[in-house]
């Protein structure tokens, strides 16, 4: 435990970073992946299945938390850490991408932006400093800025407006967010597929000297290379001994480029949302439980595996389970997908140590390729 927010990174193989952010919550070794818990849950998961997984902190949504059951509410019920019993680091994303991604009729000025619920229609204001307001309440330990992130493809110039304005609020999040010690603000970094926005907007945060730094705006569509081109250019412009958070990512390829490239931290509903629709993760690739290939086999997902939803139970079973819309279907595939997402985090962790980084991405890749067993 620490009193203070600290980051110091252990090891290096190349870009890959093993680090360490230190909280008065506990430690986050990275690079970490956290699991999703958007509205105060893991969806289809307990909370002590989720630590014992390996997971150190977790992400809750600022937009759909303030929406229901409300932040001041969670505030008197003693922060979302009591309320979710989850007494381990939590980031909160700022609201920001839910606001542009799910509101209707949004309209967005310098003081910030005005939407409507997709809940229930109530108009809603949401400033820099409400966001912050809201994260405070809420009782997060990193903390996001509210930012615009607009729609792929754009015109440059609305790129470029959104990512301006995105840093005037960056800076209204830092003076709203003040002195909190052993908490972080982190900026997000913006700018589309732009190398040159991208570079600007990572200048001018590095300049605010946060405690961490995101990139967001990616993985929503986009190729592949395309991202990774904008991770090249960013990564180098930021603080080398802050932690990097890439927003919304990823597939388990994803996460090995990225960490390639420096990044520290990740998010995504993936595992999670795939789990409640019959697909699981596995070292041999993705598996499709709603196939009928599955209907006989009375094989276990991965006989190597430490996960109960992946070594005990019969691919019969979890293809019965799956097509029959059983609760039991969705709670095996999810808590097999966050396994595997951990075992992979520990496995890159332990990699980088060990100096073979590129070596082990190569051999999971190879896995991957070979794909599935065969039918029985």
């Amino acid at each position: 435990m620490s009193e203070t927010f600290t980051f110091r990174i252990l090891a290096t193989d190349g870009q890959a970073r093993r680090g360490e952010i230190a909280m008065p919550r506990g430690l986050v070794r990275t690079p970490a992946f956290m699991p999703v818990g958007t509205g105060g849950t893991v969806k289809a998961m307990y909370m002590d299945q989720v630590r014992a997984l390996g997971s150190d902190i977790i992400l809750g949504n600022t937009y759909h938390l303030m929406l229901r059951p409300g932040a001041e509410r969670v505030a008197r019920l003693g922060g979302l850490h009591e309320f979710a019993r989850w007494p381990h680091p939590i980031l909160t994303d700022s609201g920001g991408f839910q606001v542009m991604s799910l509101a209707a009729l949004r309209k967005i000025r310098e003081e910030g932006v005005t939407f409507r619920s997709h809940i229930d229609g109530q108009v809603h204001e949401m400033s820099p400093e409400r966001s912050i307001e809201i994260q405070g309440l809420l009782d997060a330990d990193i903390q996001m800025q509210l930012d615009e992130c607009v729609r792929l493809p754009a015109p440059r110039r609305e790129v470029e407006r959104a990512m301006e304005l995105s840093l005037r609020w960056a800076e209204r999040c830092k003076a709203a967010f003040g002195r909190q010690p052993g908490k972080a603000m982190f900026g997000i970094v913006q700018g589309g597929v732009d190398l040159d926005l991208r570079a600007r907007s990572a200048a001018a945060l590095s300049a605010m000297d946060l405690k961490g730094y995101a990139v967001g705006g990616l993985a929503v569509g986009e190729p592949q290379a395309v991202m990774l081109e904008v991770l090249e250019a960013t990564c180098p412009a930021l603080p080398a001994d802050r932690p990097r958070y890439l927003m919304g990512v990823g597939t388990p390829d994803d996460i090995l480029h990225s960490v390639a490239r420096g990044i520290d931290m990740f998010d995504c509903v993936m595992p999670t949302r795939a789990g409640r629709h019959g697909l699981a993760y596995t070292r041999r690739g993705k598996v499709n439980l709603k196939n009928a290939r599955h209907a006989d086999d009375p094989r276990p997902l991965d006989e190597t595996s430490d996960c109960p939803a992946a070594r005990d139970y019969s691919r019969a079973y979890l293809h019965h389970l799956v097509k029959s819309g059983e609760a039991l279907g969705a709670m095996l595939l999810t808590w097999n997908n966050l396994a595997y997402y951990q075992r992979l985090m520990a496995d890159i962790r332990a990699a980088i140590e060990a100096g073979r980084f590129e070596e082990r991405a190569a051999q999971m890749r190879e896995e991957w390729a070979r794909g599935d067993l065969p039918p029985v």
